[in-house]
């Protein structure tokens, strides 16, 4: 097999994998957090959106910031958020507004809020019962207590430094994800949380909630916040979502929570239990988690990232490769560049191209795989090349070829086991790293792994990452099966 035929079959399989995909036919466009709640009130709204149109919901996208993106970039239509973090999360006023307000603010960025669901889930403290903790005051009294906040509580407007200056609290909190704090406290490893008022888990794990006693958290009433020309845009829908205003009472939320949490149903059977749609089921176990109907989707979905990210990698990083080692004057800033382009954090490389890209999805997270696959295809492409015995290049010299012909049939073929290397690398650690893209909506094994870390479900964690490291071992036995097949079984000495 010659090279060029190598890398012809590799554009037609990057386009194939890139073709736009068809057009979303008027299907309203549902969006949830990653956390259990923000799942559940997702699934209602679809399944009750589903009843009178197309509907879809693009679950567990990750924090406010990147929800609200994909709502501002009309990647969802729609999605469940809380009044007191529209008001001093998304719209930063320093104090609480009204309602009223809020719309009119909102409506100067072509976003409306409305349909109050019924209920209010505070943020709160919570301690273990035998903590003798009981308000939020006495915590400045112990600074030898251990905090363990989420990421975003930490991070926000209305969190941890509000909070901090609110009652002048002198610990420094350990960031953890929601889903696996419960379980850090009971193991003793910090000894306050952040939790929802509605969290199930909290009468599960005997916890005390500390009481607000200076009054610091506003109301966070349950409302959807959505694009203002959605309601015209899928009016039965809407009408029927509308419907479900006040519906939704907080102890009716704790109890849907709890059967996730506890009870071990599914976000989508619980949905369809409070709509009376049909019997509930349970989540099942590993076997039943890894070899569910979607195993086959998530898998096109991860190999879609992996296969398309490497190849539009492979067209841009061999040329670049190639550059690096015929002009040295390049060659650092090549390979420097393809360095740091993969020190950036993959969330937050994620997040940025929300806003930048206007969507989310597959393309955001195609080009983050992009920048991470960059770094050993070009390092090895530009490696390869230079370790070319001189005497060969001579010889092509003598015999006249010109420089393209050189590059063509001597250069490029002679390092091409070392460029399939950092291919291969290339593209195992992208299967790894393909399943952050489910944060943004793109599915594959990730997608398993965000609901996991939800519902801190270790049989949800092994059902995604299983089906990773498979993927990883068999993309590792197809390449090195490929460089026996591609490359030079004795390669010539100079």
């Amino acid at each position: 097999m010659s090279l060029p035929t190598v890398f012809s079959a590799l554009l037609a399989l990057v386009l194939l994998c890139c073709a736009p995909a068809r057009a979303d036919g008027g299907v309203l466009k549902i969006g949830s957090k990653r956390f259990t709640e923000s799942y559940v009130l997702g699934e209602i709204l679809t399944q009750t959106a589903g009843a009178h149109g197309k509907a879809e919901h693009r679950q567990g996208l990750g924090n406010t910031a990147i929800v609200l993106a994909a709502l501002q970039a009309g990647s969802i239509d729609v999605y469940p958020e809380y009044i007191g973090t529209i008001d001093l999360e998304i719209l930063k006023n320093p104090k609480a507004t009204t309602l009223p307000q809020m719309r009119q603010a909102l409506a100067k960025i072509g976003l409306g809020v409305g349909v109050p669901l019924g209920f209010n889930n505070t943020y709160a403290l919570a301690a273990r019962a035998d903590s003798g903790l009981t308000a939020l005051s006495q915590l400045a009294a112990h600074p030898e207590l251990k905090l363990g906040l989420s990421h975003e509580f930490i991070g926000r407007a209305d969190g941890w430094p509000g909070l901090a200056a609110r009652y002048r609290l002198p610990q420094t909190p350990r960031a953890l994800d929601h889903g696996i704090a419960y379980a850090a406290q009971a193991e003793k490893q910090v000894d306050v949380i952040d939790i929802y008022s509605t969290d199930a888990k909290i009468a599960e794990y005997k916890l005390r909630v500390l009481d607000d006693d200076l009054h610091y958290f506003p109301r966070y009433d349950a409302v959807l916040l959505y694009r203002l020309d959605a309601p015209a845009r899928f009016p039965a829908q809407w009408q029927a979502i509308a419907a479900l205003e006040g519906t939704i009472p907080a102890a009716r939320m704790i109890a849907m929570n709890a059967a996730v949490e506890t009870g071990k149903r599914s976000f989508a059977a619980v949905a369809a239990d409070f709509l009376h749609k049909a019997p509930a089921a349970q989540r099942g176990g590993l076997m039943n988690k890894l070899f569910d109907d979607k195993l086959w989707q998530l898998t096109r979905e991860h190999l879609l990232l992996v296969i398309a990210s490497v190849g539009l990698a492979c067209l841009a990083g061999i040329p670049l490769g190639v550059l690096a080692a015929y002009a040295p004057g390049l060659r650092q800033p090549v390979l420097a560049l393809s360095g740091v382009l993969q020190t950036v954090p993959s969330l937050a490389l994620l997040a940025m191209l929300i806003p930048l890209l206007g969507m989310i999805g597959t393309v955001p997270a195609l080009v983050a795989l992009f920048v991470y696959a960059l770094l050993p295809i070009v390092r090895n492409t530009c490696t390869g090349i230079l370790q070319v015995p001189a005497g060969l290049r001579t010889a092509a010299l003598a015999l006249g070829l010109s420089a393209r012909q050189r590059l063509l049939h001597v250069d490029l073929p002679l390092a091409l086991p070392v460029i399939l290397a950092g291919v291969k690398t290339a593209a195992v650690m992208s299967v790894g790293t393909a399943t952050i893209a489910a944060f943004i909506g793109a599915g594959g094994y990730g997608e398993r792994i965000t609901i996991g870390l939800a519902l801190n479900d270790n049989t949800m964690l092994l059902a995604g990452a299983i089906p990773a490291a498979v993927l990883a071992l068999l993309t590792q036995a197809a390449f090195e099966l490929l460089e026996r097949v591609v490359a030079p079984r004795h390669p010539p000495r100079a």
